[in-house]
């Protein structure tokens, strides 16, 4: 599982770095953690939902949180500067 939660935040930190507004958190333990949820949550539920967020075991509500998902309209992007869980942070 290692080299999977390598892969992944791999994954993440490309995926910010294309972002003007946001970046992967610098805390790797923090990241790693939450990495090891979105692949449990593969490995149980078939996708890589965000282990932070409930799912409310409807597909449709489902996909809006998997990982990344849409954090800028949560009042945790808007209060604190970061995603639901911590992973992105403002810049």
């Amino acid at each position: 599982m290692a080299e999977e939660i390598i892969n992944l935040i791999r994954i993440w930190e490309e995926f910010a770095s294309k972002q003007t507004d946001f970046k992967l958190n610098p805390d790797k333990s923090k990241v790693e953690g939450i990495a090891k949820g979105v692949l449990e949550n593969e490995k149980n539920h078939g996708l890589k939902y965000c282990p932070c967020r409930m799912r409310a075991a409807k597909k449709d509500e489902d996909l809006k949180i998997v990982c990344p998902c849409y954090f800028k309209i949560q009042n945790t992007w808007k209060e604190k500067g970061e995603c639901w869980c911590g992973l992105f942070i403002k810049k």
